[in-house]
């Protein structure tokens, strides 16, 4: 589905499908965000509350922590984003010739 990290392939190689029609634009990185931002938040008021480490101990963690799960979850969300869009019939119109 995917030519590089983020780049979707114009058409599927095993169905056909119009993959570059679909254009997910900002949606994926704003599911992302909202994702990644309800779990480390949540994961870092229990470990505040719970243990209350420093200020640097809780950057040393969370700092990684949210660039490995941003990293990690925005190609699969994107891929998602694309498939539903292909779903629902959300594509951009093919470029005519001419």
């Amino acid at each position: 589905m995917f030519q590089g990290f983020l780049r979707v392939v114009p058409v599927c190689g095993h169905c056909a499908a119009p993959l570059g029609q679909a254009r997910a634009d900002d949606a994926p990185p704003y599911f992302t965000i909202v994702i990644v931002g309800h779990i480390v938040v949540a994961l870092l008021v229990l470990v505040q509350r719970g243990w209350n480490p420093s200020s640097a101990t809780m950057t040393a963690i969370f700092l990684p922590l949210t660039l490995v799960l941003a990293l990690a979850l925005l190609r699969p969300i994107k891929g998602a984003t694309v498939g539903v869009m292909l779903t629902m019939g959300l594509t951009k119109p093919a470029p005519t010739p001419g």
